[in-house]
């Protein structure tokens, strides 16, 4: 029994794997709160006055799913708290935050992360699974699944926002050491499309859970 949360940037197919895994494990899935979010087409029509908002709706999203998820003992989550101070220090980075904003959402986010410890039945998830997509990946999977205000189209300034932003998922993956990870090259597996590439990573996520004695 064991607590996955998945990593990636937009578009890397974290939701198409929670669905996977929540499947292979029979457990409950969490799933970011992205349709039903009514700051996020806000945030990028007007990213300079919605960001920091879109961050505490996301960051408040994410502290109550992490809390659920580590009160039980078997649980998958399309994203998760631990990635989100990687959001918001890359908008306030490109000016879309204030230094008040910032020093705000800094302190909130760390008392949400001691409270973890006290509220939680788990005090961290027993595997991070990171998936790793080249730019034109990204890319490509924003594309095709076509929401209006993510396309380049409606706001080319976005392209260089998410270069940086896959970017620094690469840095903060080698640099996460809450709990065991695994990171999946989902260029060369994409198990979004292929089902012979769905058999490859769910197998490679249960060979890392039984190395770290979480396959039961």
């Amino acid at each position: 029994m064991s607590v996955l949360v998945l990593a990636g940037t937009i578009g890397a197919g974290k939701s198409s794997l929670t669905e996977m895994l929540a499947k292979e494990l029979g457990t409950e899935a969490f799933y970011e709160s992205v349709d039903d979010n009514k700051v996020l087409p806000l945030f990028y029509k007007d990213p300079q006055k919605y960001a920091f908002l879109l961050q505490i709706y996301f960051l408040n999203k994410r502290f109550d799913s992490i809390k659920q998820a580590l009160s039980n003992n078997n649980n998958v989550l399309d994203r998760s708290i631990y990635e989100d101070s990687l959001l918001f220090h890359l908008n306030a980075d490109l000016g879309r935050a204030t230094k008040t904003e910032v020093e705000v959402y800094d302190s909130l986010l760390e008392n949400m992360m001691q409270e973890i410890n006290i509220l939680t039945f788990k005090k961290k998830p027993d595997l991070l699974i990171h998936i790793s997509v080249s730019f034109e990946k990204m890319l490509e999977r924003i594309q095709k699944r076509g929401r209006k205000f993510e396309q380049l189209e409606y706001d080319p300034s976005l392209f260089d926002y998410y270069k940086e932003l896959n970017r620094r998922y690469e840095d903060w993956f080698d640099n996460f050491d809450i709990c065991p990870k695994i990171q999946i090259d989902g260029d060369k597996f994409d198990f979004v499309e292929e089902e012979s590439a769905r058999k490859i990573v769910l197998n490679k996520i249960n060979d890392k859970l039984k190395e770290i004695g979480k396959d039961k």
